[in-house]
């Protein structure tokens, strides 16, 4: 098996390749060549999922300063998730790499999602181990943010507020419904916007957020919680 092209895709070389190879030992191989159990890689899978929520929060916190803890929970949870992982796992062609035993192997097991999942949190736990948390911040952090900030700002990744509003308004009002931009502030590239969203030209709710749609979804939700809705 060739490491080196594993490495390649990863973008980083380990210093400690037995670090690597235990990352890639499925607990099916291990049991299968009568090895310790700790020697698959399910250790390292414990705390590559500890780094990885780490990662996440630590840029959610940063990024998003005007978020609840409860919206940050929700984006974490839909971006650290299986299906993210094992894509993640599939860019690198990480499935060809496992050591899997022979009822894996023959079951599909290198297509598994929950494998490949699985997988990249355990070479995720290893290059932390063979380097640092800044160090995989730099290898890793450029594919979650393009995932959360492409799903943020498409209001995937939260309750969608707005269409919330806009359906609660409808059966009470004909008014007029816009959402206005009461200021901006910072440089270009970390601006803060400050939302309005109005009824015939009266601000119902204020929000603010790093760009308009995300400054539009606090700006109505702050609407909803004034017309007595919960999202504790």
């Amino acid at each position: 098996m060739h490491l080196e092209l594993l490495e390649k895709n990863l973008n980083y070389r380990f210093k400690d390749i037995d670090l690597l190879k235990t990352a890639l030992t499925h607990s099916s191989y291990a049991n299968e060549n009568k090895m310790h159990e700790s020697q698959c890689n399910e250790r390292l899978e414990f705390l590559g999922d500890a780094v990885l929520n780490l990662l996440v929060s630590q840029y959610l916190y940063k990024k998003y300063p005007f978020y609840p803890e409860g919206e940050l929970t929700k984006i974490r949870a839909k971006v650290v998730c299986e299906s993210s992982l094992a894509i993640a796992a599939r860019k690198i062609d990480l499935g060809n790499f496992l050591y899997l035993g022979k009822g894996e192997e023959v079951t599909g097991g290198r297509e598994r999602e929950s494998i490949l999942a699985d997988a990249s949190e355990s070479i995720t736990g290893a290059i932390y181990m063979d380097s640092d948390f800044e160090t995989v911040t730099r290898l890793l952090l450029d594919k979650f943010e393009t995932d959360i900030v492409a799903a943020v700002a498409k209001g995937d990744l939260f309750t969608d507020y707005k269409t919330q509003l806009q359906e609660k308004l409808q059966k009470v009002t004909k008014g007029k419904i816009e959402y206005i931009v009461t200021k901006e502030e910072g440089p270009d590239h970390n601006k803060l916007f400050y939302m309005d969203v109005c009824i015939n030209k009266n601000a119902i709710g204020s929000g603010i957020g790093r760009n308009k749609k995300e400054a539009e979804q606090m700006a109505a939700k702050e609407a909803l919680i004034l017309m007595g809705e919960d999202y504790d």
